[in-house]
């Protein structure tokens, strides 16, 4: 393995394992209604291009289910640190809680949802490349990949995660965040092809 492989899959793990504890938060930008993994989690789609453009998508596929394990792994750290007793002058026990208390159904979510939708990312990048003539039109393959995925993603970790808001705002929050993170993967395409 290269270390450009390696430093890429670091990367990614980093990204899908951060946009989770992320996710959470509930931010207003002007009209709109979005949650905080928004501003990490398309990094993952970016490196997931670069990984199934350089190295092919069984390398890609890889990595994804080492970051699905990775992940796993945190939330079950995440859930035995919280029932450690704590120490009788720390009083951030509540903090911690709010922010590592796994809802199962959020969780349920978001793996389901990552690990479907970087999967189908992947496969479409590497279909699309298969069928371009001398691997030529990336930053299509990009884009058209990351709406596919981030569309799955998106399909399936909102209605699950934030049912109780009602359909609306999921339909709401769903399609705000498909066009902001393919804009994301647009505005950033000229560094992601760079780098390819």
């Amino acid at each position: 393995m290269s270390r450009r492989f390696v430093l890429l899959a670091v990367l990614f793990n980093v990204c899908l394992i951060a946009s989770n504890l992320f996710e959470t938060k509930i931010f207003t930008a002007g009209a709109l209604t979005l949650t905080g993994g928004l501003l990490i989690f398309p990094i993952s789609y970016i490196i997931n291009d670069c990984l199934t453009e350089i190295w092919g998508f069984r390398q890609a596929r890889f990595v994804i289910w080492t970051a699905f394990i990775m992940n796993l792994f945190v939330v079950g750290v995440a859930q035995l640190v919280r029932i450690l007793p704590s120490a009788p002058f720390w009083d951030g026990q509540e903090h911690f809680d709010y922010i590592f208390n796994a809802d199962l159904r959020i969780t349920i979510a978001s793996m389901l949802a990552f690990i479907c939708g970087s999967l189908v990312n992947s496969m479409i990048m590497d279909k699309m490349h298969r069928a371009a003539p001398e691997g030529k039109g990336f930053g299509w393959r990009a884009i058209v990949s990351t709406l596919g995925g981030e569309s799955l993603d998106s399909i399936i970790f909102f209605p699950i995660a934030f049912w109780p808001v009602g359909i609306r705002k999921i339909i709401l929050l769903m399609v705000t965040q498909i066009i902001l993170k393919t804009l994301y993967e647009i505005v950033i395409l000229p560094v992601t092809s760079a780098f390819v």
